[in-house]
């Protein structure tokens, strides 16, 4: 995916990528609070997981979630939960966390790295991603939108399916009836096909079908509190 994002993307291109492009850091004014490695923004963090990932195969980060100052923040298998990690099963969240749950959605943090609802790990190796991308591709909102050219957004596919007119509850569509049924709620064809289809399947066309709906909506770019996040804990495109 990476490769194809720097060298075979079609120009113009608004990509989605469905994890966080950052972790906590209003609520105690750092990631990692009391830990000396713990760096000052985004960037700053995308490099950090890269360095403690980098014998890692594939772009994961084990390593990261592993080390043994980093594990102290997070919530493993096993039973594993660092003393940092925050009060309660949740954990700690990001601003954009607290406008998605305005919303109606359910959230997890992203220092959880336990069950199926989990998006610490994946977002993990999204860092490395992003490590690779930053400078060469724009990333909102860490960059500015671009005049031109492509873009990449954090985006959450229950926000799409909620402006397709689906449920919160009721996000995940396993049929094409029920997916052919949202895209024309967001003015897109429907897909020529019957049955049965795979969750992850539909959420990628129809967040791809929401993002060409509501790309033009000044309002998505600029959500109230976004200022004061936009370079430590960045925003995901549509919550506000």
């Amino acid at each position: 995916m990476l490769d194809w994002l720097l060298a075979e993307m079609p120009e113009d291109t608004l990509v989605g990528l469905d994890l966080s492009g950052s972790m906590p850091f209003a609520d105690a004014s750092a990631y990692f609070p009391g830990w000396d490695e713990s760096p000052a923004d985004a960037r700053g963090l995308w490099a950090l997981v890269e360095r403690h990932s980098a014998d890692d195969p594939h772009l994961s980060a084990m390593s990261f979630f592993d080390h043994l100052e980093a594990s102290r923040y997070f919530r493993r298998h096993g039973g594993r939960r660092g003393d940092r990690f925050g009060e309660g099963r949740q954990g700690r969240f990001r601003i954009t966390e607290n406008a998605q749950r305005a919303l109606g959605c359910r959230p997890y943090s992203n220092l959880n790295l336990v069950g199926a609802a989990q998006v610490g790990k994946s977002s993990l190796t999204g860092m490395r991603v992003l490590h690779r991308l930053s400078g060469k591709l724009p990333l909102w909102p860490f960059d500015a939108v671009p005049e031109t050219g492509s873009l990449v957004v954090e985006i959450y596919t229950t926000i799409a399916a909620i402006a397709a007119g689906r449920a919160p509850g009721r996000s995940k569509m396993r049929s094409y009836e029920a997916l052919n049924d949202a895209l024309g709620n967001l003015g897109s064809p429907p897909v020529p096909s019957e049955g049965a289809i795979d969750d992850h399947t539909s959420d990628a066309l129809l967040t791809a079908a929401w993002l060409r709906h509501v790309h033009g909506d000044a309002a998505l770019w600029h959500p109230p509190g976004l200022d004061a996040v936009r370079f430590t804990e960045g925003w995901t495109f549509g919550a506000r």
